[in-house]
């Protein structure tokens, strides 16, 4: 038996698509424990594994993106939010280490300071991606404004011009980041979009065709589809009496301001032939009223609601969004910021449904879109098959196992870790 020490940023939705994987290596007898977001610890240890908090100073240094103006000035807040936290993941991560004693680790991408320790030490180990990579690649556009592929010469002058942008903005936050690394005994990046390329693995919570096709994408880059989990909770006793199509509309559990959804929803869908089930998560809603044919919650479980859905309107969320669509479920995203930009064009591009944007937002705007995104069923059937083919849990599992493997064959050889070659080549 193994011991696998997992380390998260404080995001539920970060946390929850890591579950089922941790789930799975602890069935096949390894013990698994779970550096996470306090609020969640009982849920976790409630699911049979292990559990600590990160350091609370962490959790302290809020995500304030949604106050940007633009996508790109909303990334540069990410990027910030990242680094200012990277220094407590340092030492948290450190003493995890002394504490567990762990055989393999598994990384939060996000956590650039815990990447940089889990790089620097001689535990075998892997990040988890749970949003588009945001690297560059050729044939992609640049990650942040959400540009759709086009390998024509004017799709990749947008592309150069677009890249200078955002990468002039993101690459101001590199020297905090090699200080951390600096700090660890690791060499510096030359650019922030470096960051994660030295992972011998990275388990991505996605897979074609709502992932773009990309032959260049490195072959330590193993394709997984969504790994979908919630916290158990009874199916709730309103359900039943709901004879109408249901459309899910969920807000997003870090606070961005995006309660607009919910309202747009409830007054342009009151007259539609449906039932409009609303979780508000971190959202602030006003004191409207509720239709009839409506029903406002903070938190339900999605997973009985996904069996009635016809669509899910929602923030963009890579999580509900890929959960949604993992069923076969159309989407209407309204992006406010972080990766939701990115999520909304890959909807589009796969056909499996619409996007909105939030300056539009409107009840008859809102109505509009639910009822296009509505006949977009077929693309979302055809991204649930490629999901489902990709290998969820089960392959993250066997891929952590083959990281042990090899250090044991080899121990104290890097090079053994890194047999797939992060810089170049494939996804097999």
């Amino acid at each position: 038996m193994a011991t696998i020490l997992c380390y998260t940023s404080p995001a539920r939705g970060h946390l929850f698509p890591t579950m089922p994987i941790l789930l799975e290596l602890r069935r096949r007898g390894h013990d698994v424990v779970v550096y996470t977001l306090l609020e969640e610890l009982p849920n976790v240890r409630a699911a049979g594994l292990r559990a600590r908090a990160i350091d609370g100073h962490i959790e302290a240094i809020q995500h304030d993106d949604y106050e940007a103006s633009s996508v790109v000035g909303a990334l540069d807040r990410a990027v910030q939010t990242f680094v200012a936290r990277a220094e407590h993941e340092v030492l948290d991560l450190r003493e995890a280490i002394r504490t567990e004693k762990p055989d393999a680790l598994i990384v939060d991408f996000n956590c650039w300071g815990a990447a940089a320790v889990a790089e620097a030490s001689s535990v075998p180990w892997a990040l988890f991606m749970p949003y588009f990579l945001p690297w560059r690649l050729p044939g992609l556009p640049p990650f942040g404004p959400g540009l759709a592929p086009r390998s024509d010469l004017l799709g990749r002058v947008r592309d150069s011009v677009a890249a200078s942008v955002v990468h002039r903005l993101v690459n101001r936050n590199l020297p905090k980041l090699n200080a951390v690394r600096e700090r660890v005994g690791l060499p510096k990046l030359g650019h922030m979009t470096e960051q994660g390329r030295t992972a011998p693995r990275v388990l991505y919570y996605t897979a074609e065709p709502f992932e773009y096709p990309c032959a260049a994408r490195p072959k330590s880059v193993i394709m997984l589809g969504p790994s979908v989990w919630e916290p158990s909770a009874p199916e709730p006793a309103w359900l039943s009496s709901i004879d109408r199509p249901i459309v899910l509309v969920t807000c997003s559990t870090e606070a961005q301001g995006d309660g607009a959804i919910i309202e747009a929803a409830l007054e342009g869908l009151a007259e539609e032939s449906v039932f409009v089930v609303a979780t508000s998560a971190s959202a602030q809603r006003s004191a409207h009223s509720v239709p009839s044919n409506a029903r406002v919650e903070r938190f339900v479980p999605h997973g009985p609601l996904l069996g009635r859905a016809a669509c899910v309107v929602c923030h963009g969320g890579m999580g509900i969004t890929q959960k949604a669509l993992s069923r076969g479920v159309p989407v209407c995203v309204i992006p406010f910021g972080r990766d939701q930009h990115e999520v909304a064009r890959h909807v589009e591009v796969a056909g499996a449904g619409v996007s909105l944007d939030p300056k539009r937002l409107s009840p008859e705007r809102l109505r509009a879109a639910v009822r296009e995104a509505r006949k977009r069923k077929e693309g979302a059937a055809l991204v649930a098959e490629g999901f489902a083919r990709a290998g969820g849990a089960p392959r993250a599992a066997t891929e952590v196992e083959a990281l042990m493997q090899a250090s044991r064959r080899s121990p104290g050889d890097r090079t053994a870790l890194q047999s797939r070659a992060p810089f170049g080549g494939a996804q097999s």
